[in-house]
């Protein structure tokens, strides 16, 4: 007899469907396992049986020949185990119930218990886009599958509690949505810019590269402060929309990375350790095309420390995914873009012993070493960098001082003012802060006055800047403006961003 049981395929961040067709004939005992099935898919066969096995039903003594279609997409993970045990039943009559429109996902255990699988988030959206809300899925994956809304979702134990649900044989309720609002407040961050003692002009230059969502670099000596900084980016971050956490979720779903509340609710940081490999920041592998660093800190913040550590290569891969806001891994087994909007927050030594610069330390450096060390960052690379800040020591008695500083809180909501500013200006844009703007935008919202363009050709010919750099001074310029009401650029506003500018003039 013929069954057909629907699953689906991951391709990247998007699901495909995936048909499950077995049948079962008179003959030689064997099992045949065709289209494209990887090591894991292959290996479910001793899975699936001694699952059927142990659940009280019968394993077919027959002829057995599954076809996974479309036959030209590879099909990889454990997630087929529950659709191919299912599927047998069926074609063996062991199951009569209907399972038309249902997609089945799980692992199994030889016991016939249902073990939790990666990816269901991105499954479960690409399979309601696609007509399908009906689903049994592991009890496991359940607070992943209750935030999406207009599905029915069984969360179940067993092969044998999936067969009880199918039968009726017992009920079964499906999982309850949840709401996003409520996970958003059972989760906060360590860290406050209170915590952060001194470094007025950086914390300045954080508001700023957030509130228009321009990347940072923070350059000084060891110990003053740029770890802790860069932490508090997040907390200054406007919180994440609905929309905004499926994104993140879907790809830390896929990436096996989800906690057990089920979903991204705070904004990612991510911070690579400076051996990173190419691969592991960009994404990709031999098999299977896994998510990057730089993906995983999609609507978050990507903080590279002691950048000139990092390889060249693994650096200057960085360039088009800063420009464009999305990677696409190519690999011999096809190409997956995946998205890549984050806030590139880097720190770097001025110098090998780190005190060049310095108004507290002495710096034992030579100017070759020097120069040597900061030409381990690529001028272009640097050329992406909106805002450069050099962070020096601070005094004892600021470190001992009672005063408060001030809180995240009250950044966060400056922060939050300039961005409805923006989203306000770029409604029909389809862009949302000031640092996705093109030239064409530049020129329709960045008009400057002859005043400013006089401070801006200054700073452009005093700083050796490029025409790139000129571009993304007006930028931060247009993001300083908005954080203080300001309908149009100002000189002021023009001269504090091209302040910003002057670290890249001295490597």
């Amino acid at each position: 007899m013929l069954s057909k049981i629907m699953s689906f395929a991951l391709s990247g961040l998007e699901g495909v469907p995936v048909e499950v067709e077995t049948d079962i004939n008179k003959g030689m005992v064997s099992y045949d396992l065709v289209g494209l099935p990887d090591a894991a898919v292959k290996e479910s066969k001793e899975r699936v049986r001694s699952a059927i096995k142990n659940s009280a039903l019968c394993f077919p003594v027959n002829k057995i020949t599954i076809n996974l279609a479309p036959a030209d997409i590879k099909k990889e993970g454990s997630h087929y185990d529950l659709p191919l045990a299912v599927s047998i039943l069926k074609a063996s009559d062991q199951l009569t119930a209907k399972t038309d429109g249902i997609i089945f996902l799980g692992e199994l255990a030889l016991d016939g218990g249902l073990r939790p699988v990666t990816g269901i988030l991105p499954i479960l959206i690409s399979a309601k886009a696609k007509g399908y809300t009906r689903f049994i899925i592991p009890a496991a994956n359940s607070n992943e599958a209750s935030y999406i809304e207009g599905t029915e979702v069984y969360a179940l134990n067993s092969l044998r509690d999936a067969v009880d649900c199918l039968t009726g044989e017992k009920n079964f309720v499906p999982v309850a949505h949840r709401s996003f609002s409520a996970a958003k407040s059972m989760q906060s961050y360590n860290y406050d810019m209170s915590l952060v003692r001194g470094q007025r002009v950086a914390k300045r230059a954080l508001e700023i590269a957030v509130a228009g969502g321009h990347n940072i670099l923070l350059a000084g000596p060891p110990g003053t402060g740029k770890t802790l900084l860069a932490r508090c980016i997040p907390t200054i971050m406007p919180d994440m929309t609905f929309e905004e956490a499926l994104e993140v979720t879907k790809i830390h779903s896929i990436s096996g990375e989800l906690s057990e509340e089920g979903i991204v609710s705070l904004r990612p940081f991510r911070t690579p350790h400076h051996t990173a490999t190419t691969v592991s920041l960009c994404g990709g592998g031999n098999n299977k095309i896994h998510a990057g660093e730089i993906s995983k800190a999609h609507k978050g913040v990507l903080f590279l420390d002691e950048l000139p550590e990092y390889t060249r290569h693994a650096l200057e891969s960085l360039r088009q995914p800063l420009e464009d806001g999305v990677i696409t891994v190519t690999r011999a087994g096809g190409a997956i873009t995946f998205p890549a909007d984050f806030i590139l927050c880097a720190s770097m030594n001025p110098c090998p012993c780190g005190n060049y610069g310095s108004a507290y330390l002495n710096c034992t450096c030579t100017p070759a070493q020097i120069h040597k060390y900061r030409s381990k960052v690529s001028g272009p690379l640097l050329d992406r960098i909106d805002l450069q800040v050099e962070v020096d020591g601070v005094k004892y008695d600021d470190l001992a001082s009672a005063s408060e500083e001030e809180p995240s809180a009250a950044v966060k909501a400056r922060v939050e003012k300039a961005r409805e500013i923006q989203r306000e200006r770029f409604k029909d844009e389809g862009m949302s802060v000031n640092a996705n703007m093109g030239e064409r935008q530049i020129k329709k919202y960045c008009a400057l006055s002859a005043e400013c363009e006089a401070v801006l050709k200054n700073a452009f010919e005093t700083l050796h800047l490029s025409v790139r750099a000129r571009s993304r001074i007006i930028k931060v310029a247009r993001t300083i403006a908005d954080l203080a009401g300001s309908p149009s650029v100002l000189p002021e506003h023009i001269l504090e961003a091209a302040s910003y500018r002057s670290y890249e003039s001295t490597v």
